[in-house]
């Protein structure tokens, strides 16, 4: 029996993997290229980093290509959450290969890992993946999320644990809720006020670091440097943020304490690039058909 209209329709509008793996890296580029940004990594800048530049990110994602857009496709099989794992440990593998063993996208490979696949899965139910996407991630791989051990090579992870913070697994098992209530948010509001995307970008970038318990953070500065970020964050939001004249000076100040202090905010970096995919899946509309 054929479906009804608009059963048929929803299903056209579904992303198919290749259109999922398309938005993660053009989302992670984005994120990468973005001038501004406090502490981390951008062309002709190492921010707080001495063992990585712009060069060795680019290197990174060029060796990604494939890994989200095949993890979505697992996705829309219903994989086992075990197969998901081998895959991205897979795609890690091809990423430290890649960067002489720089560890430059660990932490969004496992966000936008899981949010591919389950926006892979959802487009297989027909389901347009949009805000819903961190309740979609949380319905299909919560339970699996909450057996996985800590990760003993993550520096954040131990961060987290030792200072009694969440980390990046607690923020996908309770369905990335800095990336859809603080991240998207702040960069839609931006560009509802008529701020290009970079800028909307940084903006939010900022709410993040103001408001995520960003376990880079911790792990480099430790409570004291989590702290000092996220207040150095909060006033330049105070003042206005992007939107407020004289901006751009006061970011590169910011940017200038943070390299000072050796603090990389990589955790809202991610949960940044997170948005910015979830952004562009729904401009997708009607998303081309090619896998």
């Amino acid at each position: 029996m054929t479906p009804p209209a608009p059963a048929l329709a929803r299903a056209a509008l579904a992303p198919l993997p290749g259109d999922v793996g398309r938005a993660a890296l053009a989302a992670l580029h984005e994120e990468l290229v973005l001038p501004g940004k406090p502490g981390l990594v951008s062309p002709g800048d190492a921010g707080a980093h001495g063992d990585m530049d712009a060069g060795t990110f680019f290197r990174s994602l060029l060796a990604l290509r494939g890994a989200f857009a095949s993890l979505a496709r697992a996705g829309a099989e219903g994989a086992p959450f075990a197969a998901l794992r081998d895959l991205a440990v897979a795609a890690e593998a091809r990423m430290l290969r890649a960067t002489g063993g720089v560890n430059t996208h660990r932490g969004a490979l496992f966000a936008l890992g899981l949010l591919s696949a389950a926006a892979g899965r959802e487009g297989a139910a027909g389901r347009t993946p949009g805000d819903d996407l961190g309740a979609a991630v949380r319905r299909h791989f919560g339970a699996a999320l909450r057996d996985l051990p800590p990760d003993p090579r993550s520096h954040g992870s131990r961060a987290a644990r030792h200072h009694g913070l969440p980390g990046a697994r607690d923020e996908a098992l309770a369905g990335f809720p800095h990336l859809f209530g603080v991240a998207l948010p702040a960069l839609r509001s931006c560009l509802a006020r008529g701020a290009g995307r970079r800028r909307a970008a940084l903006q939010a970038l900022y709410a993040l670091v103001a408001a995520l318990p960003d376990t880079n953070l911790l792990h480099r500065g430790g409570a004291g440097g989590l702290a000092f970020a996220q207040a150095a964050a909060r006033r330049f939001l105070d003042a206005g943020g992007v939107l407020s004249p004289g901006w751009q000076l006061r970011a590169r100040a910011v940017h200038r304490a943070f390299v000072d202090r050796g603090l990389s905010p990589g955790g809202s970096a991610d949960m940044l690039a997170g948005a910015l995919f979830v952004e562009r899946l729904g401009e997708q509309g009607n998303p081309g058909r090619s896998r």
